[in-house]
């Protein structure tokens, strides 16, 4: 019988041999891709490796097949795999997170947002209009009606974390098409401790009256109260929106549970599906019941047609994601950035909030006489892909900053354990104490050459104990 490890090599090889006849090029940037990455030691938190049976998913023929509309009810005709992949999809992410409702079309992160922006101010904003003017839809609005309701959409108002407390650049700030959309304010964290302040959020959101109050975060170390902010949205009559993006896998795992877990709590939840979830880049939207009918309204509202073979993509994860051994490695993960804080902290490095609850360590280097943007480039040189990220009333902004932001959920999936995180963040620290910034320079530095290769050797070493996609063998080709 035909190995596992000998399918997966000859399914991988097989398409590179086939893409190399039209474009070799491309063949061997994809060849080069996985190289690269078996050889990188990933500390993103962002991203992580998923499985063959997810990358496989995405190349095949849904790719060709437009289906706008939702599972049953499309734009097009002869939809009924694609309705097959996409009620998958839903059902395992429903079971997953024990949420009401999942709409999987999202193609990402920022699409999720949007999809769940407006459909909370299709609910909160045209819906009453609609009621108003006695019509089913805006199609029948006079256009009178349609311009006062036009108008009230460009009026409300969305409080969420400060950029550099941790929030993201799709919760209402301006360079971002959210900021463009809302009235928006922020809450940031105590100045002392670098945790959020509930109390000073509750007086924030009084004073602004959000339509929508969002919590999640990119580079926020510890655990959020889902269950106070959820009190804080009823008392002013917001809606509760999570964007769960970075800890997905956290929840999916069981690491984040009660008040921890946002689905019971939030009326709204936004994820990514890669990140610590391990699943294809994408983006999905789960909801309670009462909103539903209008995040199902993503295509056309937002979205144009779905990516098919990506929810295939997504079916898949979510499967693999309700297994067993899922929580294990969700434990795991926040095990080993535990495990590379106290590293980094025993040698003297400065952490935001001086720990971690989940999969991400924010490392403050200004105690190092180093930018964010010196120390990440550094730290590649040394064989260590990081970046860099702005930390608390950061000095020097979003593009220079003085932070570095490191996260578990790739490592993890490698098979990193505790000992090894702990010795990553001793070669950290071993660049950082041996990295000079040159001049006023915000970019330039110097990093010892002896230094940086013995930590590029053993970071190859340690990488190398752990090989990435073991299975799949394009050696021969």
């Amino acid at each position: 019988m035909t190995s596992t490890v000998t399918r997966e090599t000859a399914a991988f090889t097989s398409a590179l041999d086939v893409i190399a006849q039209v474009e070799p090029r491309v063949a061997a940037a994809i060849g080069q891709e996985l190289t690269d990455q078996r050889e990188s030691l990933k500390l993103i938190a962002s991203e992580n490796y998923a499985s063959p049976a997810v990358l496989l998913a995405m190349g095949n023929w849904f790719s060709d097949k437009y289906a706008e509309g939702t599972a049953g009810r499309r734009f097009y005709a002869a939809c009924q795999n694609v309705d097959t992949v996409e009620r998958l999809a839903a059902e395992h992410a429903r079971e997953l997170f024990g949420a009401d409702h999942a709409y999987v079309q999202p193609h990402s992160g920022i699409d999720a947002n949007l999809v769940a922006f407006w459909s909370i101010l299709a609910h909160r904003v045209e819906t009453p209009a609609l009621a108003e003017a006695g019509v089913k839809n805006v199609d029948a609005m006079t256009p009178e009606d349609w311009e006062r309701l036009r108008r009230s959409f460009g009026t409300q108002r969305m409080l969420g974390m400060a950029l550099d407390a941790g929030g993201h650049l799709t919760h209402g700030f301006r360079p971002n098409i959210s900021g463009k959309m809302f009235e928006q304010s922020s809450y940031g964290t105590d100045p002392e401790t670098g945790l959020i302040d509930y109390a000073a959020l509750r007086e924030r959101a009084r004073e602004f009256r959000p339509l929508i109050l969002v919590a999640g975060y990119s580079a926020y170390p510890r655990r959020v109260d889902f269950a106070k902010m959820r009190e804080i949205a009823d008392e002013v009559g917001a809606t509760l929106l999570v964007d769960m993006a970075h800890f997905a896998g956290l929840v999916a795992g069981k690491v984040l549970t009660g008040d921890f877990d946002p689905v019971p709590h939030a009326d709204v939840v936004t994820t990514t599906t890669h990140k610590s979830l391990r699943g294809p880049r994408g983006g999905m939207v789960l909801c309670t019941e009462e909103y539903a009918p209008s995040v199902d309204r993503g295509c056309p509202m937002v979205l144009g047609g779905p990516l098919p073979h990506v929810m295939a993509a997504k079916a898949v994860a979510f499967a693999e994601a309700r297994r067993p051994d899922f929580a294990g490695y969700a434990q795991q993960i926040v095990d080993n950035a535990q495990a590379l804080a106290e590293g980094l902290q025993k040698r003297g490095v400065r952490l935001v909030t001086g720990g971690t609850d989940n999969h991400l360590v924010l490392m403050d280097v200004r105690s190092s006489g180093l930018t964010g943007r010196q120390a990440e480039s550094a730290l590649l040189d040394a064989g260590l892909v990081t970046n860099r990220n702005a930390v608390p009333a950061d000095p020097n902004g979003p593009w220079y900053t003085t932070g570095v932001r490191l996260g578990t959920p790739a490592l993890t999936t490698r098979g990193f354990g505790e000992a090894e995180m702990a010795e990553v963040g001793d070669l950290i620290a071993d660049v950082l104490d041996n990295t000079q910034a040159e001049g006023d320079s915000k970019v330039k530095y110097r990093l010892d050459e002896a230094v940086a290769g013995r930590v590029r050797a053993r970071a190859a070493e340690i990488v190398g104990a752990h090989p990435l996609y073991p299975e799949v063998d394009l050696t021969g080709r």
